[in-house]
C-alpha cells in the first residue's frame, strides 16, 4: 500500500479489483471520512488532493476548524506489569515515560 501527502494530510493508496480502479481515504481523521479514486495514479492524485482542498473550503465557509491528524497525544494501554518496567526503565535512563515511549518507537519504525 503506498501513500500520498497534501497539506500535511496522508492518505492511503490500493488498488480495488471489483472496481477496476485506484481508491483510497484520507488517514486518521475521526470526525471527518474523505475518500477519493481514479482510474490511474495521476487521477487518483488528482482526486485526493481535490478532495482536501474541498474539505478546507468547506470548512473554511462554514466556519468550521478542520479536523486534523494525529494529534500528537496518543492513549495507551499496558499491563501494570509493563507500565512499571518501562516506568522504572525511563528513569533508570533518566528521562520521562513519555520520553521513553517515543524512543521505543522511533527505535520501532525506522
Amino acid at each position: 500500500m503506498g501513500r500520498l501527502r497534501y497539506k500535511g494530510y496522508t492518505g492511503s493508496v490500493e488498488y480495488s479489483e471489483e472496481d477496476n480502479c485506484f481508491v483510497g481515504e484520507v488517514l486518521g481523521l475521526s470526525r471527518d471520512g474523505i475518500i477519493y479514486e481514479g482510474s490511474s495514479v495521476e487521477e487518483l492524485k488528482k482526486d485526493f488532493e481535490d478532495g482536501i482542498d474541498h474539505y478546507l473550503a468547506c470548512c473554511k465557509a462554514g466556519n468550521v476548524e478542520p479536523e486534523k491528524p494525529y494529534s500528537g497525544k496518543l492513549v495507551l494501554r499496558l499491563t501494570p506489569d509493563l507500565h512499571g518496567e518501562a516506568a522504572m526503565k525511563a528513569a533508570d535512563l533518566g528521562i520521562s515515560l513519555n520520553e521513553f515511549i517515543r524512543r521505543a518507537i522511533l527505535s520501532a519504525i525506522r
